[in-house]
């Protein structure tokens, strides 16, 4: 499935490190950041998470919350969560239903090797549940900076 701009963003309920079950058409009226990672405690998705952590308190300023998303176990981001002291929830989609449902499943190379896996990929979603910003095959260099920019267009 492909998401576009303004289509209501696929609701979806999934565990989260803080112990609950996250769905989201339950955050009401705020604007949301999902980024959906391959792999907990690898280098792009460390600093990538730590970026957006390290924005984390400006990013809430802008009545808008992060969610990171990847197909590890809950013990793997509680793991990953303290690790890197991140200061908002990581949701665990091992069924890869959500991955799936926001179209970032798909073909990678690394090494020379073809591969399924989760394409980095965030989604900027407005506090009326609509898609606002899509980038795809993200660089994790300035990436959490660029979405933080983008939150003054909403």
């Amino acid at each position: 499935m492909k998401l576009k701009l303004n289509q209501i963003a696929p609701n979806f309920k999934l565990d989260s490190t803080d112990g609950s079950t996250f769905e989201l058409k339950n955050v009401k009226k705020k604007n949301i950041i999902l980024y959906f990672y391959p792999k907990d405690d690898t280098p792009g998705c460390t600093l990538e998470s730590k970026d957006f952590n390290k924005l984390n308190s400006m990013i809430n300023k802008k009545n808008t919350v992060v969610f990171g998303i990847s197909k590890d176990s809950m013990e793997s981001h509680l793991k990953f969560k303290k690790k890197y002291k991140l200061k908002f929830d990581l949701l665990s989609d091992e069924k890869l239903s959500v991955i799936k449902k926001y179209g970032v499943w798909g073909m990678k190379s690394f090494l020379g090797k073809k591969f399924k896996g989760v394409i980095r990929s965030t989604f900027l979603i407005n506090s009326k549940g609509k898609v606002h910003k899509i980038w795809s095959n993200v660089r994790v260099k300035d990436h959490a900076k660029s979405v933080m920019e983008e939150l003054k267009n909403i």
